[in-house]
């Protein structure tokens, strides 16, 4: 199927939507047009100015045989050599499928896995960094969850980061992610490694998963902690299990039991979400690596080298000499390469 015939239906498919909703469309039928036109109306604008680019370069070409007019159509032609393939590769873009997760919002769920003491630590500053990063997109980062060690890091954290497309930025940020460094109570000046896992889940609303009350256990029990404030005397801790998928989501942050069990329900609901997605999107988790994994450093995804200065991302074969900057958020640069690479892929299968 060609792009030229591809552009046509699109055009005019837009011109058939602007006369509907000319007409006296009303209720669901006219939100459901307008909606449908909101969607296309940029590609269309790309197409027309496509279009005009290409007529330019028409009649540039045309004027080539006219002495007096080829300095001019030659300026004409090189202005427009780069502009075409451009909008042609926007455009292309653009057709993409699009995954209707990317405009949500996420849960952000980040554990230690290998490494004791220096992993929980590293999961500490990583779900800071996330925090850092979401507020340089003027994202809301709600903490849901924090487990501390009492001794900086922490044993699991969960956050709610609330805004437009966030699930776009962060589901790169899905796996293994490994730090080199020399601990502080490393005496003999060794460099330890150590793994913690991330998991980014789009945020499913109660429309997108239907939960039958009847396939719930659900469990409450006083919440442990270090002591002091962190120790309930009530039963205000709450562990669900979704039965048929065997999910299990506990939570005691608040002290409110029914708090605690919505907080609980966001989080299963958003679990079950991306086991569905999972399940219909076959050939893409066929590709993919599990969220969290096992903790194992052969499933990295990322290092961060703290003598060296550096961040790899293995995925892409991508190096940043500029650990400080990525661990006060600056991660738009890694976000960026994997979405062009990402693109790519989906570009060259679609060909």
């Amino acid at each position: 199927m060609s792009l030229d015939w591809k552009l046509d239906k699109i055009v005019a498919r837009a011109e058939e939507l602007r006369a509907l909703l000319s007409t006296d469309l009303g209720g669901e039928a006219f939100v459901k047009a307008s909606k449908e036109l909101a969607e296309i109306e940029p590609v269309v604008a790309r197409v027309d100015e496509l279009r005009a680019a290409e007529q330019s370069a028409a009649e540039a070409r045309a004027m080539l045989a006219d002495p007096e007019m080829r300095e001019l159509a030659e300026s004409e032609l090189f202005a427009l050599k780069d502009l075409i393939p451009g909008l042609q590769h926007s455009i292309r873009l653009a057709l993409l499928p699009r995954d209707e997760a990317d405009a949500r919002s996420a849960i952000l769920e980040i554990r230690p896995a290998a490494g004791g003491d220096e992993a929980a630590l590293f999961a500490a500053e990583l779900f800071a960094m996330y925090q850092k990063f979401a507020g340089l997109h003027g994202w809301r980062f709600e903490v849901m969850e924090y487990d501390d060690t009492g001794l900086g890091g922490m044993k699991g954290g969960i956050a709610e980061i609330t805004g437009r497309s966030v699930f776009a930025r962060f589901k790169y940020e899905s796996g293994v992610h490994r730090v080199q460094r020399v601990p502080a109570t490393e005496s003999q000046g060794r460099i330890h490694t150590s793994t913690v896992t991330v998991a980014v889940l789009p945020e499913a609303e109660e429309v997108d998963v239907e939960i039958d009350e009847g396939d719930l256990r659900i469990d409450v029990y006083r919440a442990s902690g270090a002591g002091g404030q962190h120790v309930n005397k009530t039963e205000s801790a709450v562990r669900i299990t979704h039965l048929p998928t065997g999910t299990v989501v506990a939570m005691q942050e608040e002290r409110s039991q029914h708090k605690n069990k919505a907080k609980a329900m966001k989080i299963l609901r958003a679990r079950i979400y991306e086991k569905q997605r999972t399940m219909l999107h076959a050939t893409r988790a066929a590709d993919r690596r599990s969220q969290v994994g096992t903790g194992d450093r052969s499933e990295r995804i990322r290092t961060y080298n703290f003598p060296q200065g550096r961040v790899s991302d293995h995925r892409i074969g991508k190096t940043l000499y500029a650990i400080e900057r990525v661990m006060t958020g600056e991660l738009d640069e890694f976000v960026d390469a994997l979405t062009a690479e990402d693109q790519a892929a989906r570009l060259a299968a679609e060909e």
